[in-house]
């Protein structure tokens, strides 16, 4: 269906599902704390944006190395939201009530393969608050 090169529509459908929920989970945190997250809704902002470039043209095709190091610089970033994460959970109970009551929907987004996030972005109709129903303890 789409050309290599092309984003496929069931990825931009997960990354607009995945960052649509990012949204509405910093909506809710800022307001039960009544504090704006101006860095956090920025660093969302950016990763949004890093996920939306389309890589450049190039005549030739990456080595096992360049792939490594492109690699690499994609888990740093990881590891910088990951910390904010965590250390954001550390700190706001209700941030990890958020986070955890909804990991079903995000936790697969974000640790997927590009070949699974096709998958399961194929099957609609799951995205209902199956979350919130698994939160209420």
């Amino acid at each position: 269906m789409a050309e290599d090169g092309n984003t496929s529509p069931p990825a931009v459908a997960a990354d607009a599902q995945l960052f649509g929920l990012l949204s509405s989970l910093l909506q809710q945190v800022e307001s039960l704390t009544n504090q704006e997250e101006v860095e956090l809704r920025a660093k969302i902002e950016t990763l949004g944006l890093e996920v939306k470039k389309l890589p450049s043209k190039s005549g030739q095709h990456l080595n096992e190395m360049e792939i490594a190091n492109e690699l690499d610089k994609l888990s740093a970033k990881l590891d910088d939201v990951d910390e904010l994460i965590s250390s954001t959970m550390a700190s706001d109970p209700h941030v990890r009530t958020l986070l955890s009551s909804t990991a079903d929907v995000w936790m697969p987004v974000i640790t997927a393969t590009s070949d699974e996030r096709r998958n399961f972005t194929s099957t609609p109709g799951e995205d209902s608050c199956e979350g919130k129903e698994k939160a209420s303890k």
